[in-house]
């Protein structure tokens, strides 16, 4: 017992650096996140007994570079190249511009939640959709008497549509890498639980926004500034290798952006670069996850925690349900659901191999979880941007904030209820 909370204990120290330090900051985005995985990796290679210090960081370095490690790092590279190079040659912009000009007054709610649901499943990212809509949600609500709070949470649940859901989402990613999955199979799963979740929210803003008309003076849509998030939607529904979806976009968004003189062939390579960079961070706490969870599990960790979370477990049922406890309470404490998913998947795993959880579903479940929580807490990303670009409290957008709700609640009775049939 005692070996085994040890074993554990890096973990509690990335909580604890994280979460104490952030609540005594006020601020959840004080103390950078790549500082908590250094210090408990740090602390990981201490407490690792029994081993010379050499031996330790080999070991730390293995986990950190496993092939699977170095795919989702290679994923992430290419998703940022494409989704900056998109931004900076117009696409989002006409995206948005494409989504409100065919929508109708009486549609505003619905319609803007459409928008988010598409936008962000198309750019595979929940804040570059805030940062687009909230504005436009912003200047609706203002012009039509509305809740800018209300407004600002439609945005936020339609982009939480795209980020559990999106091909280049990160979570999306971290979820099928983990537990050794296609992305076109956990699509498949996941849209049995969030697409009926989302229709159900899209009839609720039908009747809630009956009464209310369109803005006026919306700029012109440029066509062709869409064509590269619909190839990268199109590929990757039927099944194209992940790689090569983004690399479609990469080249498609580059020559129309040249095309169009959004940018030159230096404004293209300086794209792709800020893209690149820009995900430097998520890079670092992947690879330094990595390690942390291998020192963890060389030391009798993994199997000590499965052992407690699957004492009263007897079927596929209870092992999703601790599966679904554990992502969301880490996601709870790190404020971030793509880093909840890399620190519990290796875990998620071996709970799921144990008790014959397929292994889509398991994917599934960790990223539709981490998403409903990210959704909810004040603290997250996702809150902060749309609060502060609506200049709201956070506080004050959550009584709206249906569709995660409903989502989780979906997700849970996926569960409780055995569905879909095939992959439970």
């Amino acid at each position: 017992m005692k070996k085994g909370f040890i074993a554990l204990s890096p973990l509690v120290v990335f909580i604890l650096m994280y979460l104490v330090t952030s609540i005594i900051a006020g601020d959840f985005y004080k103390v950078p996140i790549t500082v908590g995985f250094m210090v408990a990796s740090m602390y990981a290679v201490l407490v690792c007994g029994g081993l010379p210090l050499g031996k330790r960081i080999d070991i730390f370095s293995r986990g950190a570079s496993t092939g699977q490690m170095m795919l989702m790092i290679w994923i992430f590279i290419l998703a940022g190249a494409f989704a900056h190079t998109a931004k900076v040659m117009g696409a989002i912009d006409a995206t948005v511009n494409l989504s409100l000009t065919f929508m109708p007054g009486n549609m505003l709610l619905a319609g803007i939640f459409l928008a988010a649901c598409f936008i962000s499943l198309s750019i595979g990212t929940s804040v570059g959709t805030i940062v687009a809509l909230t504005p436009i949600a912003a200047g609706v609500a203002s012009q039509t008497d509305t809740s800018v709070a209300l407004l600002t949470a439609v945005v936020v649940g339609g982009s939480l549509f795209g980020d559990n859901l999106s091909f280049i989402s990160d979570t999306t990613i971290a979820a099928t890498q983990t537990q050794g999955c296609r992305l076109s199979d956990k699509f498949r799963v996941n849209s049995f639980i969030v697409v009926p979740a989302a229709l159900v929210v899209f009839v609720a803003y039908l009747f809630m926004g009956s009464g209310m008309h369109s803005p006026q003076h919306i700029p012109e849509v440029s066509f062709v500034k869409v064509i590269p998030y619909l190839i990268v939607l199109i590929t990757a529904i039927f099944g194209m290798n992940v790689m090569a979806v983004l690399a479609l976009g990469i080249l498609s968004s580059g020559a129309i952006g040249l095309l169009t003189s959004s940018f030159d062939f230096y404004g293209w390579t300086s794209a792709m670069g800020d893209g690149i960079v820009g995900m430097g961070e998520l890079i670092i706490i992947t690879m330094m996850a990595g390690g942390l969870l291998e020192l963890i599990k060389h030391n009798g960790g993994i199997d000590f925690l499965i052992r407690m979370l699957t004492s009263h477990v007897g079927s596929k049922r209870g092992a999703e349900l601790s599966i679904a406890a554990l992502v969301s309470m880490v996601n709870l404490c790190t404020a971030n659901n793509t880093v909840a998913i890399l620190t519990v998947g290796g875990i998620a795993k071996q709970i799921g191999d144990r008790y014959g959880v397929d292994n889509r579903k398991c994917a599934s479940i960790l990223d539709t979880f981490s998403c409903t929580m990210q959704g909810i807490i004040p603290y997250g990303a996702q809150l902060l941007m749309a609060a502060g670009l609506a200049q709201l409290n956070p506080i004050s957008i959550l009584p709206y904030l249906y569709y995660p709700l409903v989502v989780g609640v979906a997700a849970l009775l996926s569960i409780l209820l055995r569905f879909p049939k095939r992959y439970s």
